[in-house]
């Protein structure tokens, strides 16, 4: 392993909680009540923009809009007491291997969420968001962009990541992912080949460094 890429949603920072309470708030405001689990399987881990489509083709995009706005008066406030993921300041200590995070979310957001939590110096530098390519995640170019601006081959990088779509971009992207089972995502949703499935931060170093042995092969 050359390169481990965070998601940072739900694996670096505890927003996912925040984010589902705001949807799940402002899309009932907007005569589309969904449960938990279907806004879990819609959202979590897609871009705004992916999101938004959907949120469209429900409501029409005038309605969709003023939800948009609505959404992001209620997450925006709800981020003030946004906290890192339990364990990871242990885990980042002990990681030895170049790190960077690839998110779906916009660099705005993630100089919030990463701001407000300390991680951002962690990162500086090498933070990508789905806003710098074609298509999001469950596609693979945000994870192939990032390899490539760090100049890491697929196959030596992992990635660590707590949403359906981010483990499926890692497979499209023939890398290896760890599935983080401790946050809002069902670890059945998760898992997969070339997915290791762990549910407590302090795993993560050790985790690393058993994948880190083993012999680079192509994810199906």
């Amino acid at each position: 392993m050359d390169l481990v890429i965070f998601d940072c949603d739900g694996v670096l920072v505890d927003s996912e909680p925040l984010a589902l309470r705001a949807n799940a708030v402002s899309l009932a405001e907007f005569g589309w009540p969904l449960t938990d689990d279907e806004i879990i399987e819609r959202f979590v881990g897609r871009s705004h923009t992916a999101i938004q489509d959907q949120v469209v083709a429900q409501l029409g995009v005038e309605r969709a809009d003023a939800w948009a706005a609505r959404f992001d008066a209620l997450h925006q406030a709800a981020l003030e007491t946004v906290l890192p993921v339990e364990g990871i300041v242990a885990a980042l200590d002990a990681i030895t291997l170049p790190t960077c995070v690839a998110s779906s979310g916009t660099h705005a957001k993630l100089r919030l969420t990463l701001g407000r939590t300390g991680l951002y110096p962690r990162f500086e530098g090498r933070i990508f968001s789905a806003t710098e390519v074609a298509h999001g995640k469950p596609a693979p170019d945000l994870f192939l962009h990032a390899a490539a601006a760090l100049g890491v081959e697929p196959g030596r990088c992992v990635v660590v990541e707590d949403s359906r779509y981010g483990v499926q971009a890692a497979r499209a992207a023939g890398m290896r992912s760890l599935g983080y089972t401790g946050g809002v995502t069902p670890a059945a949703a998760l898992a997969g080949p070339g997915t290791v499935l762990f549910g407590d931060m302090r795993e993560l170093p050790e985790l690393l460094r058993r994948v880190g042995r083993e012999p680079a092969s192509p994810v199906a």
